[in-house]
């Protein structure tokens, strides 16, 4: 069977040029956001696993859930994902649109692990940095994570950043060891 990724590209590139061709990428990334979300809730998930129930009632149920929150073309997609059996690919369908959008519009998505709860002055900061080194704009998602000890670790891209304590303590542990 085909890599969920493989099978998601070409839904991800025509729903990226329906919203190209619209000015209607900022919609339509909301509206993959909220279709993301619904069928990864468990509830909704066991619902489009089930092989008793129709497809066409299971997108039913997924447009009832977001209520008048979706365009016509959106609930179209949800038809047809729903009508192959691949509603449970809009996730990595989100994903793929959101890195054509990015390039589009010129912007890195960075990964900011920190080891602690930053400041929006400090994040704002950060992101002024990496817009200089990179020359691009740059879209931050931040996360906390204890196991760095200290400081943060940036990943951009295939590009990693690491002032961690833990990243610090490693290089002096293998200069020790030499």
């Amino acid at each position: 069977m085909a890599e969920p990724s493989t099978v998601a590209r070409p839904y991800a590139e025509a729903v990226f040029k329906l919203g190209d061709g619209s000015s209607t990428l900022g919609q339509w990334a909301d509206m993959l956001a909220a279709l993301s979300a619904v069928v990864s809730d468990a509830r909704v998930a066991s619902v489009i696993n089930d092989p008793n129930l129709a497809r066409a009632k299971v997108a039913g149920l997924i447009l009832s859930i977001l209520g008048g929150k979706l365009t016509r073309e959106a609930e179209n997609l949800v038809r047809t994902l729903a009508e192959y059996g691949r509603l449970e690919l809009l996730p990595e369908i989100r994903v793929q649109f959101d890195a054509l959008k990015n390039e589009r519009e010129g912007v890195l998505e960075a990964q900011v692990d920190s080891a602690f709860e930053l400041a929006p002055e400090q994040v704002g900061d950060l992101v002024s940095r990496l817009e200089k080194k990179f020359g691009r704009k740059v879209k931050a998602r931040v996360s906390v994570h204890k196991d760095l000890i200290g400081g943060v670790r940036v990943m951009v891209g295939d590009k990693v950043i690491d002032g961690s304590a833990r990243a610090q303590l490693g290089a002096l542990e293998n200069a020790l060891k030499a």
